[in-house]
């Protein structure tokens, strides 16, 4: 038994789609939580200044005692998650994998699209996790750097479908059955995805719900779950601004108390 909680990180607030999967699937922990909103988006950042910015926020969560650090970031997934697992003791999920499964376990045709950050893009790291699995696969992956600003600008839905559409315009004509959303932001704007393909024979994956599995997976398989006695709470911090942070999160997480606290990891 181990009553320390589960950290979770992202770029901004799109991680919070990971963290709602995870609270749903493990009621009895509590989470650790941090928005790095004060330098998103990532997906436009070099590998070594990603690196740099996920291990700042790494180093917080350890400093809140963390039992395993969950990557809720696809771009921090790709770029950053192996070199920071070789420096630490906690283990680390990352969405990629547990992404890339749902999909070679999804697809009827073996044509799968991914839409994700142009970092995570440029990686092909679902595109090899994804052969990994079943090279048969074919892959093709788009690069949508406007979508997670957009989640994270919080306009209204018709702007929202709007800039969606124009990003997945170069995915038309292709004759994909499942498609990832490569980026944990994503599925705050997933009606708008479903509208913008609008093919009933495609099925949209959120990653988020084989990282939950993943997570419940390792932590009995390592002895990590809590003993169930002590009081369950969920901390959310942000190097953004709290009020906007707490604005969105409120209605995804479905919480009206959830309030963030802002953290300068700069300083940490």
């Amino acid at each position: 038994m181990d009553n320390r909680p589960i950290g979770l990180l992202d770029s901004g607030l799109g991680g919070l789609s990971v963290a709602k999967k995870v609270i749903e699937k493990l009621p009895n922990e509590s989470t650790v939580f941090i928005g790095d909103n004060a330098h998103m988006p990532y997906g436009d950042r070099i590998k070594e200044e990603i690196i740099e910015l996920v291990r700042k926020s790494v180093q917080f969560l350890l400093e809140k005692n963390v039992k395993l650090i969950i990557f809720a970031c696809n771009t921090a997934t790709a770029m950053a998650m192996s070199t920071i697992q070789a420096e630490i003791d906690p283990q680390i999920i990352g969405v990629i994998q547990s992404g890339s499964l749902a999909a070679s376990r999804t697809t009827k045709n073996k044509k799968v699209a991914v839409v994700s950050t142009k970092a995570t893009a440029e990686s092909h790291a679902y595109a090899k996790e994804i052969r990994f699995r079943d090279p048969e696969i074919q892959v093709t992956e788009l690069a949508a750097p406007k979508l997670a600003p957009l989640v994270e600008a919080q306009k209204d839905h018709e702007t929202n479908l709007k800039v969606v559409k124009e990003s997945l315009t170069p995915l038309q004509g292709k004759d994909f059955d499942t498609l990832i959303m490569g980026c944990t932001h994503y599925p705050l704007i997933q009606k708008e995805f479903k509208e913008a393909i609008n093919d009933k024979n495609v099925t949209i994956l959120d990653p988020a719900d084989q990282v939950a599995q993943y997570t419940f997976n390792v932590m009995r398989r390592d002895g990590l779950f809590s003993d169930g006695n002590e009081k369950v709470s969920h901390e959310y911090y942000t190097t953004g601004d709290p009020t906007s942070f707490d604005h969105l999160a409120r209605t995804f997480m479905d919480d009206a108390t959830l309030t963030s606290k802002h953290v300068d990891t700069e300083n940490e």
